[in-house]
């Protein structure tokens, strides 16, 4: 019973709120900043920064190997016992700085030896800091101890700071190693902090007795499957790039543009329950686990299959008012691209809140491995004919693969998940809201953004009144829940009673956690006298 005493937490929806946040912050910002510097830095010298980027991320990838993944997990399992999580924390750690260093020497030796590398030596040298940050600013961890909050408040405070830094030193093209520099700082400069704020949770002092070959197998199976994943997501525009032309590749990367925000989006809810679940696993709280997991799967659902029919729908007016008319070739394989959403979004749930949790992670590095492969040979086949929309099937036909064979993995876990999941609301709900949308589709011509607006009140509205007036169980729980809060009252007894059955909240875990205490302490009594009967029968 040693360690600390439970560590208290925020309830999922503030995690999941903070994270959204986040998440939307990474496009909004890009959004202010990318028009200043397109401008000032022209192609050249934003080609040359986003070069540097992208090397960077290859080897940050490496040097970090499955940490960021398998180090919430890992953590979250231990998270109530200070010593322990001090330990698996500092384990990780030390295994981080050693790939780190070694990722390092490679990446210096790179510079002076590859001729691409040499010419930008001083942006690449800028860039390489983030290597070293990374490492030491374990986020890994906050996202363990569901520190959204922290996490959210300060990557934004250094967002805001960069942006006020590239307007007022970023001033013509030859400053593309400042705005460099600057990016880093957005992006890595917050780390520092993070390793200064660690003392609040673990002790830096190294606790000894480590362990470094418990954590081997499950980092490599998380490097393996993050690997797979990066082949096969960005697959897709390198062999366009060899296969077919480069108008076909900027038609792929508009039809793709969109998907990747909704599908961030979508998936943001997996990276706020991840802890969480990793937490109930490892404390055989199987009720609280499928309750959660039921959650996951109707708010995927009930957001993903609406978007994406949505997209299908008015795919060309998205295109025209994000990319223009030069981009309306991008229609086709963005319509191809939205099912996506909801085989996406579902094996991110199957995936990351089911496999990695309960330790299954080679089952969902042979699920990708297989998507990878499959995304290779279609690719291969239809990139040539059929140019981004071949690119666009093949990358569909790829998500469909990893979520089925997930599926067929969880088949016998997933049998009392598949009851209680909201599959008739949903489909009733889908009736008028499609109802509206083929009306505006075919009767309504106006300017795109016009159309966009009529067709996406009107459609997502009727949708939503009629999950309502169903009483959909999420989505009602969820609405009552945020009333209580707002008009800061305590629900009546029937709505305290709904809302139990449907929101699991921090009350609730800090109950099962003492009651699991208790329960502990009450076998470690059972046990002593146990032990003196038997002894004093032995006596005898």
């Amino acid at each position: 019973m040693g360690g600390a005493p439970t560590l208290k937490t925020k309830s999922v929806k503030f995690n999941f709120m903070m994270n959204m946040i986040l998440t939307v912050s990474s496009f909004v910002f890009p959004l202010i900043t990318f028009p200043y510097v397109s401008r000032v830095l022209l192609v050249e010298g934003n080609g040359y920064v986003s070069f540097a980027t992208s090397v960077l991320t290859y080897f940050t990838m490496f040097a970090s190997l499955g940490i960021p993944s398998y180090g919430i997990r890992a953590c979250a399992q231990v998270r109530d016992d200070r010593k322990e999580l001090s330990r698996v924390t500092q384990e990780l750690f030390i295994i981080n700085m050693i790939t780190t260093i070694v990722v390092s020497i490679v990446f210096v030796i790179t510079l002076f030896t590859v001729p691409q590398f040499k010419e930008q030596q001083t942006l690449l040298w800028i860039n390489g800091a983030s290597l070293v940050l990374n490492a030491v600013g374990v986020n890994w961890f906050y996202s363990a101890m569901e520190q959204y909050s922290y996490i959210t408040v300060r990557s934004i405070i250094f967002k805001i700071a960069s942006i006020i830094l590239m307007f007022i030193f970023v001033r013509q093209q030859e400053d593309y190693i400042i705005y460099g520099a600057i990016t880093v700082l957005a992006t890595s400069g917050s780390n520092i902090l993070n390793f200064v704020h660690l003392r609040k949770f673990i002790d830096l002092k190294p606790v000894g007795n480590y362990c470094f070959k418990r954590h081997m197998k499950p980092i490599l199976y998380f490097f393996a499957a993050s690997a797979a994943t990066s082949v096969y997501t960005n697959l897709d525009t390198v062999m366009l790039g060899f296969m077919n032309t480069q108008t076909e590749v900027g038609l792929y990367t508009a039809a793709v543009k969109l998907k990747t925000v909704l599908v961030t989006a979508v998936t943001s809810l997996g990276t706020v329950l991840l802890p969480r679940l990793s937490y109930y696993v490892v404390n055989k709280m199987e009720a609280q686990f499928k309750d959660m997991i039921v959650k996951s799967f109707n708010f995927v659902l009930i957001f993903a299959v609406p978007l994406c029919v949505y997209f299908i729908l008015f795919a060309k007016d998205s295109v025209l008012l994000l990319s223009g008319e030069a981009f309306l070739g991008a229609t086709i394989p963005m319509q191809v691209l939205m099912p996506t959403l909801v085989f996406i979004g579902l094996s991110n749930i199957t995936g990351i809140q089911i496999l990695v949790p309960e330790g299954k992670e080679k089952l969902l590095l042979i699920s990708i491995s297989a998507g990878a492969l499959l995304n290779l040979i279609l690719n291969a086949i239809w990139i040539p004919y059929w140019g981004a929309t071949g690119a666009a099937i093949s990358t569909t036909i790829a998500e469909a693969l990893v979520l089925a064979v997930q599926i067929w993995f969880l088949r016998k876990r997933l049998k009392s998940i598949w009851k209680k999941i909201s599959f008739r609301h949903l489909i009733v709900a889908m009736i008028p809201a499609l109802g509206a949308g083929f009306a505006i589709f075919y009767l309504v011509d106006l300017q795109p953004i016009f159309r966009l607006l009529i067709s996406a009140c009107a459609f997502f509205g009727l949708y939503f009144i009629a999950l309502l007036i169903q009483k959909e169980p999420f989505l009602t729980g969820t609405i009552t829940s945020v009333k209580n809060k707002v008009l800061k009252r305590k629900p009546s007894t029937q709505e305290e009673q709904k809302t139990s059955e449907q929101i699991f909240t921090d009350e609730a875990l800090e109950k099962e956690i003492e009651n699991k205490q208790i329960e502990q302490i009450v076998d470690e009594i059972v046990e002593e006298v146990e032990h003196n009967k038997t002894e004093e029968k032995n006596k005898k």
